[in-house]
């Protein structure tokens, strides 16, 4: 369990890149890009911040994080990063199921905008 803990680090990277990327509209006439938000770019966020409440709130890292956990008084700084995580793994399954349906649905909404079934409307 613990050694996923980094791989879907490297996923929580991997999708903000992707929000980032996002954020930015070509334009097709002169090919410059400009920034915009579409409701796109508001589906992949919230897919981050989910994705990233419930891998913030694993156990895993509540350990990693805390390093000795029957001698807190050894490192303040370490007791202050277990409280944070320890505040998301209080809703671990919360997060869990939100970000489950979420994903599934960024999935489907991005899927249905590719394949020009939806049209990704730009808000700004």
């Amino acid at each position: 369990h613990r050694y996923f803990l980094y791989l879907a680090f490297i996923f929580l990277v991997i999708l903000t890149i992707d929000v980032w990327k996002a954020l930015w509209f070509v334009d097709a006439t002169n090919g410059k890009s400009s920034f915009g938000i579409g409701i796109g770019t508001i589906v992949l966020a919230i897919n981050v911040v989910l994705l990233g409440g419930y891998t913030f709130g694993c156990h895993s890292l509540r350990h990693l994080a805390g390093g000795f956990l029957d001698q807190f008084s050894k490192s303040r700084s370490c007791y202050r990063a277990y409280a944070c995580v320890s505040c998301f793994n209080r809703r671990h399954m919360l997060w869990a199921w939100l970000s489950l349906f979420w994903v599934g649905f960024a999935d489907f909404y991005v899927r249905f905008c590719s394949m020009g079934i939806w049209h990704d409307w730009r808000l700004i």
